[in-house]
């Protein structure tokens, strides 16, 4: 028997919640902000992690937004993503369904075309290197109108056919899901798969409005649909995925501590969980990382592991056969384990 830690980094596993500008470690950043010659407000590395030093979303997304300015070109983005799926394979990743935030970029004059081919490129590079598969999830900034999502959805089109689905991130509170409920029903009809964050600093009526308004696929966070027990059934009855991330809950102290954390509560009422790292290098932990943490913390079993990992293949978007291929490996690395 090998310890859980050894068994985490080995699980065979998805990735479902990965913003992928939420990967920028500090090297990164101040390498590209030299390549770039940009002026940081940092001096050093150590001043960057410094300010990931926070505790509220806002004052994450204030410190994200500003590290996103170093990201200039097609290279850029290529690295970024190439250096987030060389940790991902390293912590078992072997299927990553990752979000971009496009507004970010072009609100600040960077073309749609630079991120997306920036992005595409780094994706074909981790298939090569790792023999990993990705997917890309085009998300509109909540904190901006339906109109602006509208024009990020148009400026997307040429490259519909390599992006699998369209998500809502940025700031929850104030900004129910309801506001984009007809740019989710346009992007329905172009064959776009819909997911939301929902339900992470948000009360449960914005879970039932991602599932009865967006027509959600699969539910970003999810936490406080736990306090309502009849959107609880709901979630369980359908199977609708949450994507959950432990580490994020812990530093923007949506929980106190990972002893409180409602993961293994989610696996008892029927949920299929899914274990997530969102924001890597801000939040203290890659996939692998926030495995430990809730493994750690709620005493989680191998059975509780196993069934995670089989719930984030299960959750994806990939193709049936791919589901079936994927969970086979997982059984045998099980069985062998």
């Amino acid at each position: 028997m090998i310890d859980h830690p050894d068994f985490i980094a080995g699980l065979p596993k998805a990735e479902l919640h990965l913003h992928i500008e939420g990967s920028l470690e500090p090297e990164l950043m101040m390498a590209l902000a030299q390549r770039n010659r940009i002026t940081t407000p940092f001096a050093t590395v150590e001043e960057v992690r410094a300010a990931y030093n926070f505790s509220r979303l806002q004052d994450f997304l204030d410190i994200y937004y500003a590290g996103a300015d170093v990201l200039r070109t097609e290279q850029d983005f290529h690295d970024l993503a190439l250096a987030y799926f060389d940790r991902a394979a390293e912590d078992g990743v072997v299927h990553a369904e990752i979000f971009f935030d496009p507004q970010t970029h072009t609100d600040r004059g960077i073309p749609f075309q630079v991120v997306a081919d920036g992005l595409l490129a780094g994706m074909a590079a981790a298939q090569a290197r790792h023999g990993l598969t990705a997917q890309l999830i085009l998300c509109f900034l909540r904190h901006l109108d339906e109109d602006a999502a509208f024009t990020t959805l148009k400026a997307a089109e040429p490259w519909l056919d390599r992006i699998t689905g369209v998500g809502l991130d940025s700031s929850e509170i104030g900004h129910p899901p309801e506001k984009f409920a007809r740019v989710f029903a346009t992007a329905g009809d172009m064959g776009l798969k819909r997911v939301a964050h929902a339900g992470e600093e948000g009360p449960p009526e914005y879970v039932w409005q991602a599932l009865d308004l967006l027509d959600i696929d699969r539910l970003d966070h999810g936490n406080r649909a736990l306090e309502d027990p009849v959107l609880t059934a709901r979630l369980a009855r359908s199977g609708m995925t949450l994507t959950v991330c432990p580490l994020s809950n812990l530093k923007l102290c949506v929980v106190p501590d990972m002893a409180a954390h409602p993961i293994d509560a989610m696996l008892r009422a029927g949920l299929r969980a899914t274990i997530n790292s969102d924001d890597p290098a801000y939040f203290g932990g890659y996939i692998a990382d926030n495995y430990r943490a809730a493994a750690a913390g709620r005493d989680l079993s191998r059975a509780d592991l196993t069934l995670l990992a089989r719930n984030s293949f299960l959750g994806s978007f990939l193709p049936l056969d791919a589901v079936s291929m994927h969970l086979a490996r997982l059984d045998a690395y099980v069985d062998a384990a």
